[in-house]
């Protein structure tokens, strides 16, 4: 070859170079998640095992509701709220509807699933749960990525769990609180993260401290486990996937294609 030859090489031309701050930040949506999962399913242990009331839970839900609902339009001075033109008194008229709708249909939810074995529910739920982590929107531009089925498979293990609570009155309360953390509770974490980002990183601190002291009370050993793969997810991934930055070697340049210049026509005979 001649003195040209891989001259117009050119390596990892379109690689990112990520930072390990700006990655340990992003990984905040994925501990906000694993949080909200872990908070769930521990609020609903309380429930089944008669330590936490439907009346308790539903008055500090509608209490956080409040106060996230505010906070929601306090962090950008109601700007989102005047862009998209809908009314503060839509949203009353759109939570009522929904309340009602869900303790009319209550009983039905707590009979829905008797003919289904216990152990049947809890691999369903556990599934369907994993499902929704594996969908959800973490703000990542991939085809596997769709907030709708992770919002429905996440509302699926909250209704499959609440049929198995003692009365109407907790199926109502549980699955009203699986819509607060797996749909109004998102937005609020997306809406802090685009407003104020010190506030988010705040926020997912103390959220994440809150799910390991609830997980702690159930399990001292699942606490452990959890706040090891907590650590992992927002320190040690971030490292790994910097160091491995380093390794990339992507080619680029205008290869020429192979030309065959021999008369082959005989072969075709």
């Amino acid at each position: 070859v001649d003195q040209r030859f891989l001259e117009e090489l050119r390596k990892n031309v379109h690689a990112r170079r990520y930072r390990y701050r700006a990655v340990v930040f992003q990984s905040g949506a994925v501990v906000q998640q694993l949080c909200s999962v872990c908070v769930f399913v521990v609020t609903w242990w309380y429930m089944d095992a008669g330590m936490l009331s439907p009346q308790g839970l539903f008055g500090a839900a509608l209490v956080s509701s409040l106060l996230g609902y505010l906070l929601f339009d306090a962090v950008d001075g109601g700007a989102g709220r005047r862009e998209s033109g809908r009314t503060r008194w839509a949203d009353l008229k759109s939570t009522l509807v929904f309340a009602a709708f869900t303790y009319g249909f209550s009983p039905v939810l707590k009979t829905l699933t008797e003919s289904i074995s216990t152990d049947t529910i809890y691999a369903m739920s556990a599934l369907m749960l994993l499902g929704h982590l594996i969908f959800f929107d973490y703000g990542a531009n991939a085809a596997i990525v769709s907030s709708t089925l992770s919002l429905n498979m996440a509302i699926f293990a909250s209704v499959c769990l609440a049929s198995r609570l003692p009365r109407s009155l907790h199926a109502f309360v549980m699955v009203t609180f699986a819509m607060q953390i797996f749909a109004l509770w998102p937005m609020l974490q997306k809406k802090l993260k685009a407003q104020t980002p010190r506030s988010y990183v705040g926020v997912t601190v103390l959220f994440a401290l809150a799910a390991l002291a609830a997980l702690a009370t159930v399990s001292s050993v699942g606490a452990v486990l959890f706040a090891s793969l907590l650590l992992a997810i927002s320190c040690l991934c971030p490292y790994c996937l910097i160091r491995l930055q380093l390794l990339k070697d992507n080619i680029h340049g205008p290869w020429d294609e192979a030309e065959i210049k021999e008369d082959l026509s005989r072969f075709l005979m």
